[in-house]
């Protein structure tokens, strides 16, 4: 019997895909459930799994766009396994070595700049210099290039002197196509500004060095600071709930729940999965979802209802080492804070200068629905609560707060 396998949808509004790598080759024979190829949708990355045991043929190639329903590959269930075999044969593919094509030699038409040549210590020189001494006019007995001509001669800008110039072309990925076209609509669809602050990070540290030991120890991940940022955020979405909103036509939808968007790279680019209701989360839960959905995204394995209904994005460039940056927002969510690297600098306290480890933090917002004050008063709740979590953010009880 021979079975059909058509492209299954991979979520709601998404009509096709694309064969971003086959898993397998033609011919080989599969288990059910196997894991036969990658499809990149323009929302995530997924793997197709084969529906049935039995030998494949594949009847699309990779990079091929193919419609949801339509057939990607044949199984021939009446195929025996192959004997001796526990496990589906699967061979690496092997690239083939691409043919070297014969290089003749060309009769090219020479033209002289100069009718002599250079001198031993010259010619040592322009090489240093990369110089070809075609290029070099000299100026000694019968145009001989001297070393004083070679010392003065400098490089035609316009003129390639040495090293590589190759280039390459490939296509972009589905997910990195369609990254790209949000990113443009948001920037010719909203009213992008954005505003700056600095945040002194001496008290997150200061507890970070205090409780992470436990805190790991106890619930088996780590206390970084991407929970203290998240639940900054949403205090902060509480008391400015216009950033917490989206405009959908002509009317603006306000949620009374944070579904935080937080930016990951992953092996086929930026994912933005979601942290659900994190209003209702502890230090331990931001945490722990962080890290999964982080591990999921790295995987490959993070799914479209993942990634889908945020309502406000954090972003964290200082991972990469970014001081300071204007984060895109994420359509069609209405504001999205970046965060940067930390450095150490000299900052006036009580009259006095000490150095404390700042990091800048930056708020993209849409301006057609948040105006300056909300968005500069959110941008300052966040820093109060960075710069006093044990009061603003743990009620006052640091231990209690990371117990939970």
């Amino acid at each position: 019997m021979i079975l059909e396998m058509k492209v299954p949808s991979p979520g709601e509004s998404i009509t096709e895909v694309e064969i971003a790598e086959w898993l397998v080759q033609d011919g080989d024979y599969v288990e059910k459930d196997q894991a036969i190829a990658e499809v990149d949708s323009d929302k995530a990355t997924l793997e197709l799994p084969a529906e049935a045991s039995g030998t494949i043929t594949l009847k699309a190639e990779e990079g091929d766009a193919v419609e949801v329903g339509a057939v990607v590959c044949l199984i021939d269930t009446s195929a025996e396994k192959p004997a001796g075999s526990d496990a589906p044969a699967k061979e690496e593919k092997k690239a083939e070595a691409p043919k070297k094509e014969e290089v003749k030699p060309v009769a090219t038409e020479s033209k002289s700049y100069a009718t002599g040549t250079p001198s031993p210590a010259a010619k040592k020189i322009l090489d240093e210099k990369g110089i070809d001494t075609k290029s070099v006019s000299g100026t000694g007995k019968d145009g001989r290039i001297t070393k004083d001509d070679a010392v003065k001669a400098t490089p035609s800008m316009g003129t390639p002197s040495g090293g590589s110039r190759g280039s390459s072309r490939s296509k972009m990925s589905m997910l990195r196509r369609k990254v790209a076209e949000r990113l443009v609509e948001a920037k010719n669809t909203t009213a992008m500004l954005t505003t700056f602050n600095e945040v002194d990070m001496s008290p997150i540290f200061d507890l970070r060095k205090q409780y992470k030991e436990d805190f790991k120890a106890k619930h088996g991940v780590s206390l970084g600071f991407m929970s203290f940022f998240t639940l900054a955020v949403v205090r902060a979405l509480k008391m400015y709930p216009a950033v917490n909103s989206m405009i959908d036509g002509k009317e603006m939808i306000s949620f009374d729940f944070c579904d935080i968007s937080i930016a990951v790279s992953g092996p086929k680019g930026l994912m933005v999965p979601v942290i659900r209701n994190a209003e209702n989360l502890s230090f331990r839960g931001v945490e722990a979802e962080v890290k999964r959905l982080a591990l999921r995204a790295r995987d490959g394995q993070i799914t479209v209802d993942e990634m889908t209904g945020g309502t406000f994005t954090i972003s964290n460039g200082g991972v990469f080492g970014s001081m300071l940056s204007t984060p895109i927002i994420n359509p069609p969510q209405s504001g999205i804070l970046g965060m940067h690297n930390i450095v150490e600098r000299p900052v006036a306290i009580n009259g006095m200068i000490d150095i404390r480890p700042i990091m800048y933090v930056a708020l993209s917002y849409d301006h057609r629905i948040i105006d300056g004050k909300e968005s500069v008063g959110f941008l300052v709740a966040v820093k109060e609560a960075l710069e006093n979590p044990t009061e603003l953010l743990m009620d006052n009880d640091p231990k209690g707060a990371l117990e939970m």
